[in-house]
């Protein structure tokens, strides 16, 4: 019964929004994982470990995950955590930082039981979350034609067969500007493949070990960043398309993912919020109801970024980031504009949710906390006192 299901629901827009999802994250944030683990002293055969046990947890997560609850439900790892350990990790022992790890995989585990996390989110009205999103998204954006600066003639043939894909054929618009973008970047002689060679990724197992310094400077940090840039804009991409996800039961499952995979090098697992957005769009499918395929198809392609290693990681390096850019942005041009029109759809919410939407993309940030948790917070305080300030 329920294969007969997924044969109904399967879209090839759908399948092509998972594997836009995966590029994006990859081709966008994997040296700074790179990064990460160097300054961790990692070997070249423990980097490829980390990407083996950061994309098995991915997939095997999200598949698990949006097959369950039959929507498309996007894990990730910590962008923010990984810019935070490349700076902070030079100097520490290996096993100390994967004890770091362990100790931020339990922290997760507690917050997830707890609930305590899903109840605070639930309190937060849906306008400012939407405008917290917009402003994580909408850099995204601006840098889709901001690429077209330095490769103009590549951005705007992906921009002018996105418009007409667009009209013409609006479910498979993202795969229109998938095609265009590589064939352009290939034509143009944009691609760097020189360095593509088959490999495949093998474990590395490294013990973990206790330091109480570690913990405190680096798995605190790394549990705070996690939670307030990367699982608050995750939950509020999945509020503002209308998706009541289990949160408690989802960051619970991230927790036991890093436990069981943080010795292999998977740090941290979340929820995603750009690459989620992506796979939510109607652009992944008219019907709400099955763009969980979407959640199912990224889940797959992380597990065979993940087996391939060295290969994928390589080819998707060897993309121009002017391509990645545009990608990036003009798919997520709906999931701009929706978030942006539930920031402003309620009018008791429009001040405050701007608050929030300036505050995020202004990319502020104190004690090493992101801008998206600070856009809440300014959000919900200004909501408080407008509130204050007509009641009395």
């Amino acid at each position: 019964m329920a294969m007969q299901m997924l044969s109904k629901d399967l879209s090839f827009s759908a399948i092509t929004a998972g594997l836009v999802a995966v590029i994006v994250g990859y081709a966008s944030a994997i040296a700074i994982v790179f990064q990460a683990a160097q300054a961790a002293g990692a070997t070249d055969a423990m980097m490829s470990s980390w990407v083996l046990a950061l994309g098995l947890g991915m997939g095997i997560l999200g598949f698990s995950l949006s097959w369950y609850y039959k929507m498309p439900i996007v894990i990730a790892w910590s962008t923010p955590g990984a810019a935070l350990m490349a700076t902070s990790l030079a100097g520490q022992r290996l096993s100390d930082v994967i004890g770091a790890f362990v100790f931020v995989a339990l922290l997760t585990i507690i917050v997830g039981v707890s609930g305590w996390f899903s109840k605070l989110m639930a309190k937060i009205p849906m306008s400012i979350a939407g405008a917290m999103l917009g402003g994580v998204l909408l850099n995204f954006g601006v840098d889709a034609f901001g690429a077209a600066g330095s490769q103009p003639v590549l951005v705007g043939a992906m921009f002018f067969s996105f418009l007409i894909a667009k009209r013409l054929l609006p479910r498979y618009a993202v795969i229109v500007l998938l095609m265009v973008g590589i064939g352009g970047a290939y034509y143009l002689g944009l691609m760097q493949s020189e360095g593509v060679e088959l490999t495949l990724a093998q474990p590395v197992w490294v013990t973990p070990t206790l330091d109480w310094s570690v913990i405190i400077g680096i798995g605190l940090p790394l549990f705070v960043v996690t939670m307030t840039a990367q699982n608050m804009p995750g939950v509020a991409v999945l509020k503002t398309n209308g998706y009541d996800a289990p949160v408690s039961k989802v960051i619970t499952g991230c927790g036991v993912a890093s436990l069981v995979l943080s010795p292999f090098g998977g740090y941290t697992f979340n929820l995603a919020a750009i690459t989620a957005a992506l796979c939510m769009s109607e652009d992944a499918h008219p019907n709400k109801q099955k763009r969980y395929v979407a959640g199912l198809a990224c889940g797959v392609f992380n597990i065979l970024v993940a087996l391939a290693g060295g290969t994928i990681i390589a080819l998707l390096a060897s993309f121009p980031k002017e391509m990645v850019s545009c990608l990036a942005g003009l798919a997520l041009l709906s999931a701009i504009s929706s978030s942006i029109s539930t920031a402003v759809s309620e009018v008791q919410y429009r001040e405050a949710a701007m608050i929030t939407f300036l505050v995020t993309i202004s990319g502020v940030q104190f004690f090493g906390i992101a801008s998206a948790f600070w856009g809440i917070v300014a959000g919900i305080i200004s909501h408080l006192i407008f509130n204050y300030r007509k009641a009395n």
